[in-house]
This record gives C-alpha cells, sequence and structure tokens, in this order.
C-alpha cells in the first residue's frame, strides 16, 4: 500500500495529494484508495480484480458514518485491500461518473442515494451495487463485510454470472440515455396544454398544510416551484400561484431554513419541514433565492423578498472566495454531531438574552426544555407571528423588532461554536447558479451589491476556469481542472446573460454567447443530434452520460435550451429559437408525466408559447 509519512507520525494513502475536501477526509483511512483515473484502473486489469468503487460528498452524513464504521476500521480495510481495487470519487468533482453509476444502482436495487457502493468489472462496467451498509447486519441489511465477501467470491467463482450482469446493466443504462419514459416519439411543439396539463398534474401531489410536493423525506424542488410561478404568469391559473406561495411560506417558517442565519439545509426528514439534514448546499441557496425573488416578483410581498435577500446574504458572509467565487458546502456535522452548530437549549438562550426577550424567542421559536430533536430545539416558527403578538400584547412591528434583535444576539453568540466543515471547491455550474440569481436579485430589488458580487464573481471565474479557452469544472485551493460538463457551460452561459441584463455591459452578452457556441459544438451528439453533459472529446466512459431530468439542478439540457432560448429572443435568431423547441418536442410526453423531474424545461415552455416583448431604449 502506498503510504507516506505526515508531520504527526501518522500514515496517508494516495488521496493525500488531492484536492477534493471529500478525498482528503479519507487520506488516513487504512484503505489503499485511489482516486479516480488510469492508474486504478490498470492495476484492476493487471491483477484481474474487481473494482470498489465508492461515491460521496463532503457535507453528506451517511458518507462520515460509513467511513468511522467501515472504511476506519482495519479489518474491514484488509478485505477491501486483499479482494478489490478501491476507488473514491468525490460526485461534486465527477459528476458523470456519479450519473452513470448511480443509474446502475438505481436499476439494481430501486432506489440510490449516498454513499454510493459499486463494484466494476477492471475495464469499468457495474454488476453489483448499493448505498450505505452498516457494519453488522441491520433491518434486513447485510453487513458492508457480507457484501465484500459475497462479491468478491462471485467474482472467483461465478464470473460468467458476473459479466452477464454487467452486460444487462450497460444495456439499461444505455437505455436510459433516451429518457425516463424510453424511446418515446417526440409529442408537437408548441402545445400550450402540455404546461398546463403537467401543472395539474403536479398539484396532485402537493401536501396542502405543509407545502411542498410528495411524502417525507421532503425536498424543497425550487425549480419546480418556480414552474409553478411561471405557469401562473403565463396562465393566470390560480393554484399554481397558491402551491408555489404555500411552499415557499412553510419552508420559511421550517427548521429546514437557518433561522439564524437565513439560508436553507438540504432537505427535511419530515412532512412539516421541522427536522433538516443540516448540510448547507450553493445550489439549493442559489436556487431558493431565486424562487423566493420570483414569487416577491408576482406578489409584491415584502416577506418574500426580505427571505431572497437573506439566503443571498448568507452566502455573501459564508460561502464566499476572497476572489468573489462561491464554495460548494457547509457540513452537517460538528463536534461529532449532526447540527450540533444550529440548535439550542432554553439555557443557551438565557445565557446570551435578557429576560423578557428569552422567553419570547423561545416560544416564538419553540425551544422547550425537551426540545424537538434529540433533547435539542431546532428554530422554528410553528405559529403566525401575527398570532404571537397579539398572545404577548404587543405589535406585530414591535415583535418583529425584538425577535431580529435577538436573531442577530444569538447568530453572534453562535460563532463561537465549532464551525462545520466546508467544502472549498468552486464548481462553475453551481457559480452559475448563485451569480445568475445575485444578477437577478440586483436588479429587482434595487441592491447594486449583488450585482457587483456578480460580475466580481463571474470575472474571476472566466479568468481562472478558462486557461485555454474551453470552460473548465471546478478549482480548489487555486487548481482549476476536470473538463466543463453541459451543465457547467450552458448554466454560466446564462449567469452572464443576466449580467449583461442587469448592467447592459456587452461583454456579459458575448461571453454568453461564446458559452452558447461551446454547447453547439461540443455537446451535442453528430450522431443522434442530442445533447449530452460530457463533451464529446472527454473522457472515455462506460457509456457517455445524458441526463434530461432536474436533480436538485436544472438539468444541463434544460439550461441549454434556456440559453440558447434567451439568446435567440434577445438577438432574434430564429434559428436557435427552433432547436429549443425540438428539444422541448422531444421531452413532452415525458414532462407531461413526470413534472417533479421537468421543472426547469417546463418553464422553458412557458416561455417558448408566450409572446416576445420587444423594448426599444431611447
Amino acid at each position: 500500500m502506498s503510504k507516506a509519512e505526515t508531520g504527526d507520525g501518522s500514515s496517508t494513502n494516495r488521496l493525500d495529494s488531492e484536492t477534493s475536501p471529500y478525498l482528503r477526509q479519507h487520506r488516513r483511512n487504512p484503505v489503499d484508495w485511489y482516486p479516480w483515473g488510469e492508474e486504478a484502473r490498470a492495476r484492476a486489469v493487471a491483477e484481474d480484480r474487481p473494482i470498489l468503487l465508492s461515491i460521496g460528498y463532503s457535507a453528506c452524513h451517511w458518507c462520515h458514518v460509513m467511513e468511522r464504521e467501515s472504511f476506519e476500521d482495519p479489518e474491514t480495510a484488509r478485505i477491501m485491500n486483499e479482494g478489490f481495487v478501491n476507488v473514491k470519487v468525490d460526485r461534486e468533482e465527477r459528476p458523470d461518473v456519479d450519473t452513470i453509476y448511480m443509474r446502475a444502482v438505481q436499476a439494481l436495487t430501486g432506489r440510490g442515494g449516498w454513499p454510493l457502493t459499486v463494484f466494476l468489472t477492471p475495464t469499468g462496467e457495474p454488476f453489483y451495487g448499493g448505498t450505505y451498509y452498516p457494519p453488522e447486519p441491520r433491518h434486513g441489511m447485510p453487513s458492508f463485510r457480507q457484501v465484500l465477501e459475497a462479491t468478491r467470491n462471485a467474482w472467483d467463482d461465478r464470473r460468467e454470472d458476473v459479466r452477464s450482469a454487467a452486460e444487462q446493466i450497460r444495456a439499461a443504462l444505455l437505455r436510459s440515455n433516451l429518457g425516463p419514459l424510453g424511446d418515446a416519439d417526440p409529442g408537437r411543439f408548441p402545445d400550450p396544454a402540455v404546461p398546463t396539463r403537467a401543472s395539474r398534474n403536479l398539484l396532485r401531489s402537493l401536501d396542502p398544510v405543509h407545502g411542498g410536493f410528495g411524502r417525507a423525506p421532503k425536498f424543497p424542488q425550487p425549480v419546480v416551484v418556480e414552474f409553478l410561478l411561471q405557469h401562473y404568469a403565463t396562465s393566470a391559473e390560480r393554484a399554481a400561484l397558491d402551491a408555489a406561495t404555500l411552499t415557499l411560506r412553510q419552508m420559511a417558517r421550517g427548521g429546514i431554513r437557518d433561522q439564524l442565519g437565513g439560508g436553507f439545509h438540504r432537505y427535511s426528514v419530515d412532512e412539516r419541514w421541522l427536522v433538516p439534514h443540516f448540510e448547507k448546499m450553493l445550489y439549493d441557496n442559489a436556487l431558493l433565492a431565486s424562487a423566493y425573488l420570483r414569487a416577491f416578483q408576482l406578489t409584491q410581498e415584502e416577506d418574500f423578498a426580505l427571505v431572497c435577500r437573506e439566503v443571498l446574504d448568507d452566502l455573501l458572509d459564508d460561502f464566499r472566495s476572497p476572489e468573489g467565487g462561491f464554495y460548494a458546502a457547509r457540513d452537517a456535522d460538528s463536534e461529532g454531531e449532526e447540527g450540533r452548530y444550529y440548535v439550542w437549549s432554553p439555557e443557551e438562550v438565557e445565557k446570551h438574552l435578557p429576560e423578557p426577550e428569552a422567553g419570547l424567542f423561545c416560544r416564538s421559536y419553540d425551544v422547550s426544555r425537551g426540545g424537538n430533536f434529540e433533547g435539542k430545539s431546532i428554530l422554528h416558527l410553528p405559529h403566525d407571528l401575527d398570532a404571537i403578538a397579539r398572545r404577548e400584547g404587543i405589535s406585530r412591528e414591535e415583535l418583529d423588532q425584538i425577535l431580529r434583535r435577538s436573531r442577530r444576539a444569538l447568530a453572534e453568540a453562535r460563532r463561537e461554536r465549532e464551525l462545520p466543515l466546508r467544502d472549498e471547491k468552486i464548481i462553475a455550474s453551481w457559480n452559475g447558479l448563485a451569480l445568475r440569481t445575485l444578477a437577478e436579485a440586483g436588479a429587482a430589488l434595487a441592491e447594486p451589491r449583488y450585482v457587483d458580487a456578480a460580475a466580481r464573481g463571474a470575472a474571476w471565474l472566466l479568468s481562472v476556469l478558462r486557461p485555454s479557452g474551453l470552460l473548465l469544472h471546478q478549482i480548489t485551493s487555486g487548481q482549476a481542472k476536470i473538463p466543463g460538463f453541459l451543465d457547467d457551460v450552458a448554466g454560466l452561459g446564462n449567469a452572464l446573460l443576466s449580467l449583461h441584463e442587469a448592467t447592459l455591459d456587452t461583454r456579459w452578452l458575448a461571453e454568453a454567447v461564446k458559452l452558447d457556441e461551446e454547447v453547439e459544438s461540443r455537446f451535442r451528439s453528430a450522431e443522434d443530434g442530442l445533447l449530452y453533459d460530457t463533451p464529446s472529446d472527454g473522457e472515455s466512459l462506460v457509456i457517455r452520460p445524458r441526463e434530461v431530468t432536474d436533480s436538485p439542478m436544472p438539468s444541463g439540457t434544460a439550461l441549454a435550451a434556456e440559453l440558447r432560448l434567451r439568446l435567440g429572443r434577445l438577438l432574434g435568431d430564429e434559428e436557435r429559437i427552433e432547436s429549443v423547441r425540438q428539444i422541448v418536442a422531444r421531452e413532452t410526453a415525458t414532462m407531461e408525466a413526470m413534472p417533479t423531474g421537468f421543472g426547469r424545461l417546463l418553464s422553458v415552455s412557458e416561455r417558448l408559447l408566450a409572446e416576445s416583448i420587444e423594448v426599444v431604449v431611447v
């Protein structure tokens, strides 16, 4: 096992030279980890060993759990090292690798998630996999050691079965490139009924009490919320607006929101938005700020503008690098506990606030002796603030003033706690979302500082992520690497176009056009005319991935269609607009049947249907 001595006498593995914070978290594991690359594959082929691929990210709670339970265990590491070539991947660095092998596990098990655990042939074809495995058998799940031993035995004794499974999975992966409904006939577009039917299908899964869609665990789905807002703006269908605003109001009051910091955690484990997984992701907050901004623009309700400002201020305060780019995430854990940084007891509140403010804060934010989360309290607003003011015998304005003062004092006190780890990767696509929202919010809310932050970040990203004229995916610790993916190029293009709209500086328009041209030249296949997530000159993988559905983020295809449509309308370029019609037409049936996976492309459809507005500046 290749190791190097560190200053404290401990040893490290091959991940010690990586820049990814997630990979570096594993650099002292006794596992002989390789980063993704040719060296690992060459060893697997030379020694006829299967590859054990483990995929996660730095803010993932269960990734940390599996590391503590299994990857730090010497006996488990021995089994891994003797039986497999072990490869560790940061899904945020390599979303292409993650997409392929997540689909494989979903095809095998019907579910996915992180940490992702996949077993591959030496040449990279998946043949078995799952997600988290416990150290001992639990709740019907085998232990990780049992999985390791069974998989290695299958490789040694039933090789033909393994190869047959790998061939079947690869065929399923190729079919998945066609989209969720397979090789469906392209629909006819424009068809104004499609967004309406999609909206109504979506509203059937609305939680009418707490907002959001589907059952717990409940994700914010800001891209879907924006589609509903866009649909209302286009059609005046009130039910779409009501569903979107209900969801936004309930999330803003819930524990999924950091009530002191302003930003949002990743998702809620319950239907009430009370108990989150506490990691904070840049993309969630950028998209949520955008959704609150759209709601404000449609309703003129100041509460929505306030949430947008507070989310963006949290990003500027906690996620912005000195150069102007934005970091990827804050971890869920600190001091060995998930959520420790964010929860409170009455005693802690009373220590930092005088009476009667402490008591009023605890009553307002549900801070109690028993707590609502493992003996402590997640701050949330279970009651309407107008009702609280009436009960306390004070005006709403006085209540707001007291609570604002209390939040500032507690936020300052919280800074004395151990901060969760921050993942300081700067990812092009995620930054594109943040820069776009800053530019648009700055213009809509008359906040020049947001536009200035967007312009500074965009200028820096273009200078460091295009050393050879083609966009790179990310930069960490000063090292820019990995060719850009479709969502990087199209996402940054949309951000630059929003900067142009906010400033009328033609530099941003020219750069957006260049990125749109890069989409067409490098990501559209000459064989089938479809857009793929990886460039035509990128690394050869088991398949060339193509993901048309939104995850938490808009898909690369949707972002590319949006960029083309915006440029087509701005430049009067009918060829660009027609190419967007073709993208939308191909996914029409799927968008209608699965609206939660196509929020951004549905929004593009609405914009295609809307008449262009010509503005003349004299």
